[in-house]
């Protein structure tokens, strides 16, 4: 259930906005929450989205830090185990995997390893995904290989409301929390209740009903998802787009009533293909009473098998855009496969 009074002030803001009034409003509730990161102060963050929390909570809350992933995530999960409420922005997501033996072999594990008795409940923002000719080292999306943890959640908002919501559920979480932003849904805006409330983690969100093809996807591919489901309309296709907004844990009931509904599932995810979340969605489908509703086989649409390209147009092209997901789509429907 959201926490959000009927008589709440809704504006249009973007979703840098919106994670940053989520963090305000949870500095302004709780002395514990600060944010620390790379250029996060003065600059205010390298895709502007802590922008002037600096000069509203001062230099010891909003903390700019030397260039060491590691020590950043090892300084977080010291804090959260001392009561503190960290919200840790890597630069890139890219630059998570330099601090992989905190966030995977210690966040994760220390809960399990002490029986509950401590408990790491940290949040790490980091803008991942392609479209900004940032080429291979600063484009990846990553959210598969931490989503395969035990110990941590894995969020992947696509709309500035979710964005607050699910930031605000993650700083009340007592385990550390991974979220994911796309760096092109930054500028994108969306409204966003004025008062703080919370979006459930594990919980999907339908973005548009339909009939004939559940179209499942997160983040960036759940916009895209939407605007080919209302192409898909103008043909007599009727596609359904589940968000499922939390990779881990997974709303696979969700999930399974869709498919159940429509028989036909297409999957889509701007990761690598192999070994991404959607052979794990793929999975849970097989696995469930909605495998024997299917007319079709299940499909994905991911990424190529390929680093990302500086140049725009071969960027572009390795991973799924509007017109792949309407293509995608309609062949499921029309023809039975991809």
């Amino acid at each position: 259930m959201l926490d959000v009074a009927p008589q709440t002030e809704v504006r249009e803001l973007t979703y840098a906005e919106a994670i940053r009034e989520a963090m305000a409003q949870a500095m302004e509730a709780d002395p514990r929450v600060f944010t620390f990161g790379e250029d996060i102060g003065t600059y205010g963050g390298a895709f502007g989205v802590t922008g002037d929390l600096i000069h509203r909570f001062g230099a010891e809350r909003v903390i700019d830090t030397p260039i060491s992933e590691l020590g950043m995530a090892g300084v977080a999960v010291g804090a959260a185990l001392t009561g503190m409420r960290p919200v840790l922005e890597f630069q890139f997501s890219d630059f998570s995997l330099l601090a992989s033996e905190q966030i995977i072999n210690q966040a994760a594990k220390i809960r399990f390893m002490f029986g509950g008795k401590a408990s790491v409940p940290l949040v790490i923002r980091m803008p991942g995904g392609s479209g900004t000719g940032a080429a291979a080292q600063h484009s990846q999306s990553l959210e598969a290989i931490f989503a395969h943890i035990p110990g941590l959640i894995v969020l992947q908002p696509s709309t500035p409301h979710d964005a607050k919501g699910l930031l605000l559920s993650a700083l009340d979480n007592p385990n550390p929390v991974l979220i994911f932003e796309h760096k092109l849904l930054y500028k994108v805006k969306g409204p966003v209740p004025a008062q703080a409330y919370r979006v459930p983690i594990g919980q999907a969100a339908i973005r548009r009903e339909g009939g004939d093809v559940s179209i499942i996807t997160t983040g960036i591919m759940a916009v895209r998802a939407t605007a080919a489901a209302e192409r898909l309309a103008a043909e007599g296709i009727d596609a359904e787009v589940i968000d499922l907004r939390t990779i881990r844990p997974m709303d696979v009931p969700a999930i399974v009533k869709s498919v159940k509904k429509t028989s036909r599932a297409l999957i889509v995810y701007e990761s690598v293909k192999t070994l991404g979340v959607g052979a794990e969605i793929s999975a849970a489908i097989a696995e469930s009473e909605a495998f024997d509703y299917l007319d079709a086989p299940i499909a994905r649409l991911g990424g190529k098998e390929v680093p990302l390209p500086y140049n725009p147009v071969l960027e572009k092209a390795s991973v799924p855009q509007e017109d792949d997901i309407f293509n995608a789509a309609r062949a499921l429907v029309r023809e039975g496969h991809i």
